[in-house]
């Protein structure tokens, strides 16, 4: 005869040593797919920005929430998929791996590899879409970032913390002079984050190499989602990306943050919209894209020390269409920046490279940070080279100019030359301001543009040999004195005039 009470005793004990714990998934079905998206049915519970697992490990994010069925936009290749599908949740919203192993990889949004060292292995996870800091937890921007471009740092400076937008026509250096700004942060503690979206991994590639070249590469994150991914990837990219900076901006650190380009991320934005059969409004656009880049580009800013003390400086780049800067987009991005560098592609025609002008750049912010040394100098400088760009205009008719008038024309043409700069070229903040005192005291008027390099190269060897201590004045934020601007502008004179460069 059984002892049930032995029987139901051995099975409660069987089954408390076995530590079964009940598990419960909601699953749902596809309801269609269409082109990197899909409608799924049920799932009550799913919430926006949610991870969607589908067969063969393939993710997806949620992006409408609908009575009956959620939207979804696929991260990864979804050929594999098919109308019936089952679809299940994650339970999480996408998020990204953040920390300071990711310094000096790639990585794709979701914090995956795409270079050949290895697992990346953090402990650190944050969501790509966070609220914006607080107005009071924010600083004044008063802090310089050198970019090492002369036509930057004098015309449109940037602070950290700023948000300063790069826009002009394809193929006019938009990326060089951003890759510029990068390797000048190399003995600076910046770190930088390059995000690629939408591009030809060609060129990212390229941008990747210079960066290791140039000994940047070990204190950058590069977040890539290339031409060819799905335009979900692109969607999260830069929030992605943000979000590894707000990381280190937390941590006290500064940060620069490129963004190639939001004119690609607003497109793939329009494409998974208007399949997912959102209403199209101005140029097929969805009408909340200006509202998808202003909540991104607010994460920029600099933090109160109580909260870290770190900056988010970010970079936006946009591409115009025969320079038409009234276009959607860019008019959309230039009202949530702090200013914008606009490169002219008739100036990149004529080989004056970095093709910015000056006319149509502006910095908003950033005058309050730059060093005291630069606005002694600027004004005049700006002065000048505005005059002169509309006396060259006028000059095309033929008209006989008189000596006023000539002499404003060389000083204009000797800025120009000056402003001109090589790529890989940066330039520390004092030697700019060296070459500007000597542009402002009329040194290089009349030197083509071999005599002008060729000055620059004697002043700045005057200047480290014989004047360090105003260097070091200048770097500690620090004004030049009237009789030591005069004594250093005679020493540069006197040895152009040694050159034969007088």
């Amino acid at each position: 005869m059984i002892d049930t009470e032995k029987t139901f005793a051995a099975i409660d004990k069987s089954i408390k040593k076995t530590n079964a714990k009940i598990q419960q998934e909601e699953i749902s079905l596809v309801q269609s797919v269409a082109a990197g998206t899909a409608l799924v049915g049920g799932l009550e519970n799913a919430q926006m920005d949610e991870l969607l697992i589908f067969p063969h490990n393939v993710q997806g994010v949620v992006q409408i929430l609908d009575k009956d069925s959620v939207g979804v936009v696929f991260l990864d290749n979804a050929d594999t998929i098919r109308a019936g599908d089952k679809v299940k949740r994650s339970g999480r919203v996408i998020d990204v791996a953040v920390g300071f192993e990711l310094l000096g990889r790639v990585i794709n949004p979701l914090g995956a590899p795409l270079d050949d060292k290895g697992p990346i292995i953090s402990s650190n996870r944050r969501p790509i879409e966070v609220e914006a800091r607080a107005i009071m937890d924010r600083a004044p921007v008063d802090v310089p970032l050198q970019t090492g471009i002369k036509a930057v740092d004098a015309f449109t400076p940037i602070g950290r913390g700023q948000r300063e937008l790069i826009l002009g026509d394809r193929q006019t250096g938009k990326t060089a002079i951003a890759l510029d700004m990068m390797l000048n942060q190399k003995d600076s503690g910046v770190i930088c984050i390059y995000c690629a979206i939408g591009q030809r991994t060609a060129a990212v590639a390229q941008v990747i190499a210079d960066l290791e070249k140039y000994g940047v590469l070990a204190q950058t994150v590069v977040v890539v989602a290339a031409g060819n991914d799905t335009a979900g990837m692109q969607y999260v990219a830069p929030y992605a990306a943000t979000s590894i900076g707000e990381y280190f901006m937390e941590q006290g650190r500064d940060v620069l943050i490129v963004y190639d380009d939001l004119t690609n991320h607003a497109r793939a934005y329009r494409q998974m919209s208007l399949l997912l059969r959102r209403p199209p409004g101005r140029e097929a656009f969805p009408g909340d894209v200006f509202y998808i880049h202003s909540r991104l580009l607010e994460r920029s800013t600099r933090l109160k020390p109580e909260f870290g003390g770190g900056s988010l400086t970010a970079i936006p780049i946009v591409a115009t269409e025969a320079g038409n800067i009234s276009a959607y987009i860019p008019t959309n991005i230039i009202s949530i920046t702090d200013g914008q560098i606009y490169l002219s592609a008739p100036l990149f025609q004529k080989g004056l490279m970095p093709a910015i002008d000056t006319g149509r750049s502006v910095s908003r912010v950033g005058g309050d940070a730059q060093l005291p040394a630069y606005k002694q100098l600027v004004g005049p400088l700006k002065l000048f080279y505005s005059q002169f760009e509309e006396l060259e205009a006028f000059t095309k008719f033929g008209t006989q100019l008189d000596a006023a008038t000539q002499a404003r024309i060389k000083r204009g043409q000797a800025i120009r030359q000056v402003l001109t700069q090589q790529q890989y070229h940066t330039m520390s903040a004092a030697d700019q301001i060296a070459v500007f005192m000597a542009t402002n005291a009329g040194l290089f008027d009349g030197f083509d543009a071999k005599q002008c390099d060729k000055a620059q190269k004697i002043i700045l060897e005057i200047w480290h040999a014989g004047f360090g201590d105003v260097i070091n004045n200048i770097n500690h934020k620090q004004k030049i004195a009237a009789e030591k601007s005069a004594e250093i502008i005679a020493a540069f004179a006197q040895a152009l005039k040694n050159e034969g460069l007088s």
